[in-house]
């Protein structure tokens, strides 16, 4: 089978920087406002960045700067260039970083929602401009 360029096989996953609530699945209001957008995040289980994640994947997105400083302490140098801002790929918006809605109402998990899917968007986008990776 010939390979084309867009082609690609994405190896996608979420961890924390801290060891909260390694485990848990995700917050209930999380879960509630994602169902109402038809998306099933409920078998999701929380974990821990770990070393090998920077040699494992090609890109290394944090929600907020505080989090990113967290992923850079961790991160060997080599890997630097992996590190990036969530938000930075959104489009037509004013945030640099997604809001931890926790301590809001539930107003705070839709807004969260919207700023995710709008950098989703561009995420896929880069990720789908980019030469498949042999890291995998």
């Amino acid at each position: 089978m010939k390979t084309e360029p867009s082609d690609h096989i994405a190896l996608v996953d979420s961890a924390g920087t801290h060891a909260y609530h390694i485990g848990d699945p995700p917050d209930a209001r999380s879960i509630a406002a994602a169902e109402r957008r038809h998306i099933d995040i409920s078998r999701l289980r929380a974990r821990q960045v770990a070393v090998e994640d920077f040699e494992t994947f090609d890109l290394i997105v944090a929600m907020d700067r505080y989090n990113l400083d967290c992923l850079a302490e961790m991160c060997p140098k080599e890997h630097d260039h992996k590190l990036r801002l969530l938000l930075d790929f959104a489009e037509g918006i004013s945030e640099s970083e997604v809001p931890d809605p926790y301590y809001g109402g539930p107003d705070g998990f839709e807004t969260v929602l919207n700023l995710l899917e709008n950098a989703c968007i561009g995420l896929l986008a880069y990720a789908q401009s980019q030469p498949a990776s042999s890291a995998r």
